[in-house]
């Protein structure tokens, strides 16, 4: 009989921290693509946090690197990922990405029956999106109005709640076009986002045997395994039914491994149970939204003590920037950036021993680089509030 492996919470946030550059920065010349690729895409709803992800994570770069790899030598992809969210993703891995999230079964729409598109409309807007930005870059209204003649005025309704405002129906699946491949962000056009269809669309990917969502599953688990079905399905948003019964076929195909993770069943990839004999060291700056904070589970463990008030924001990972203390989040932290220089606020949860202080110092100056502005460090309470 076939002894199961014990991974503690050290192992394997260890692990982590080592897969996806934070227990040291991938070296000078990594493209800046393959590190947003450990993370499983790095979220860019604020662009310059998806920067500091990245660039927090690579030495040597700073954020015009990130920006040449998106709008310049377009190995990066501006688009919505997981969660419907916007996330700077590989382009060489869009179509892994593009193919796994049309797999995962979309819930009941949070919009009343008058608001809401039929699933015949919906598929009529994504084709529309595809047609009107196909080697055009649009800002969103010129979209808006491409959609609307390419579909119907029902389209154009301006019924959809958001931010104090009504927009027009066909936005509830802007999300869902970028998922299928129709839709990317391009270069801003002053002070307006533009939106393009992906030119690299069309590439080929191999997912190997069973298609994307296993191959997809693999690379979860890589980044942030040993994990449950139910943290997948909160990952990515989807039906926690769903997600066990897809670790079910997975394990009965023998693509994924049960483990014991601090003493409940969990999985990683097949074989994949080498661990670090030590927990994470070091102190690092997340910025919102980090991959690390928002996909790391359990909660409990990466936000421990008064953390998981004071950084967790009520259960939403990421809305504060994180302090991170040997893996876990041991404070908050918030820059304000005045012309070339940046002022770093810090609050830490715990005491810090000198070499951690020294540490500290060392990630803000790689604040600065990375921002591109002179950064000032300040300990002490951070007084705004979540996404400021």
């Amino acid at each position: 009989m076939t002894t199961m492996v014990s991974i503690t919470w050290d192992a394997a946030s260890a692990r982590r921290a080592e897969r996806q550059f934070l227990a040291r920065p991938a070296r000078t010349g990594t493209p800046v693509a393959e590190v947003a690729g450990a993370m499983l895409g790095a979220h860019a709803q604020v662009l310059s946090a998806a920067e500091l992800s990245v660039g927090m994570r690579t030495d040597g770069v700073t954020r015009a690197d990130v920006r040449s790899a998106l709008w310049e030598d377009r190995s990066l992809v501006k688009t919505y990922g997981p969660r419907g969210t916007v996330h700077l993703l590989p382009a060489r891995e869009l179509p892994l990405f593009c193919a796994a999230l049309t797999a995962v079964p979309t819930g009941p729409s949070p919009f009343p029956p008058e608001v809401r598109l039929t699933e015949e409309q919906a598929a009529q807007v994504v084709t529309a999106i595809g047609e009107a930005l196909d080697g055009r870059f649009l800002t969103l209204d010129e979209l808006s109005e491409e959609v609307v003649a390419r579909t119907g005025p029902w389209a154009g309704d301006r019924v959809m709640p958001a931010f104090q405002d009504l927009w027009p129906r066909w936005r509830q699946v802007m999300h869902r076009a970028g998922w299928a491949g129709t839709l990317c962000f391009g270069p801003d056009r002053g002070r307006k986002a533009t939106y393009t269809r992906p030119a690299w669309r069309d590439q080929e990917m191999g997912h190997g045997e069973g298609g994307a969502m296993p191959a997809f599953v693999d690379r979860y688990l890589h980044a942030y395994g040993p994990a449950t079905p139910a943290q997948f399905a909160r990952w990515l948003a989807a039906p926690p039914g769903w997600a066990t019964a897809l670790f079910g076929e997975l394990a009965a195909a023998g693509r994924i491994e049960e483990v014991r993770f601090e003493g409940t069943p969990a999985w990683v990839v097949a074989g994949d149970t080498d661990f670090p004999d030590g927990p994470a060291r070091g102190v690092r700056l997340l910025p919102y939204f980090d991959a690390y904070v928002v996909a790391g589970q359990p909660r409990e463990r990466l936000f421990p003590g008064t953390a998981y008030q004071r950084a967790l924001g009520g259960g939403q990972a990421g809305n504060y920037p994180v302090l991170l203390v040997d893996g876990v989040a041991a404070g908050v932290w918030h820059q304000r950036r005045r012309g070339r220089r940046t002022t770093v606020t810090v609050e830490p949860l715990v005491p810090l021993t000198a070499r951690q202080e020294r540490e500290l110092g060392e990630q803000v100056e790689r604040v600065g680089e990375v921002l591109e502005a002179a950064p000032e460090l300040v300990v002490g309470e951070v007084t705004v509030g979540p996404h400021a």
